[in-house]
């Protein structure tokens, strides 16, 4: 896959390149700024994604972003925004112009990745199926009393995800990401892709963060009966 990292930072730049290397195997692009960015594409350069900061000179990621979908020839690439920014009226602004996602500095090797699962999503079958109660036991080096409980805790925080803000300045985006954490630890691979999705969408949707929560609360019950079962 091609990928165009653009930011005037370049330390900044260098790091993002190097999380988006680590992701999978990327050919990788870089632009100084946001102008630069765009002599590339006028060019005839075609990335499968952009990862563009924000607030650069010459040329912002808005403004990059703005001229890209008003040409015929560049309105279809996926753009992601990179800031520091995450108030509201930034986030509509993005949303408004066409951003396909958005992630917020400081940022991680996760919320990189999390970007790639879902804008480029694997086809369902390679999605891996859940796991049983007891590969999950075996896997965790637990008992099955001991599932019991962990799936009883996931399920809380699910539940209080779908009702309650999330706990101090811990973002939507960021609770999502924990509890798709928890899912894979308990072997729940189909609602871990829900809420990635999920998390990764700009402005965290509120209609797809519903579906996603409702639907591995879902999950964590079903494997909840099949672990109490035995």
């Amino acid at each position: 896959m091609k990928v165009l990292v653009v930011d005037d930072d370049i330390v900044a730049r260098m790091m993002l390149m190097h999380l988006v290397d680590s992701c999978g195997n990327h050919a990788i692009l870089e632009a100084e700024d946001g102008a630069d960015a765009w002599r590339q594409l006028e060019a005839g350069l075609r990335p499968d994604i952009v990862f563009c900061d924000l607030r650069m000179p010459h040329l912002s990621g808005l403004e990059l972003l703005q001229r890209l979908r008003a040409d015929a020839a560049t309105a279809a690439l996926t753009f992601v925004l990179v800031s520091a920014a995450s108030d509201a009226a930034t986030l509509d602004e993005a949303a408004a112009l066409g951003a396909s996602g958005y992630i917020v500095k400081p940022f991680r090797q996760e919320d990189v990745r999390v970007q790639f699962e879902r804008l480029f999503p694997a086809k369902s079958e390679e999605v891996p199926p859940d796991e049983a109660p007891h590969e999950v036991a075996r896997r965790l080096g637990i008992d099955g009393a001991r599932l019991r409980l962990y799936l009883d805790g996931l399920a809380r925080q699910l539940q209080a995800a779908m009702h309650e803000p999330p706990p101090g300045d811990e973002g939507m985006g960021a609770r999502l990401n924990r509890l798709r954490e928890g899912c894979k630890t308990l072997g729940l691979y189909g609602a871990a892709a829900a809420l990635a999705q999920a998390a990764a969408a700009p402005q965290s949707a509120p209609q797809e963060v519903e579906a996603a929560l409702a639907s591995a609360s879902a999950a964590v019950a079903r494997q909840a009966e099949r672990a109490a079962r035995g």
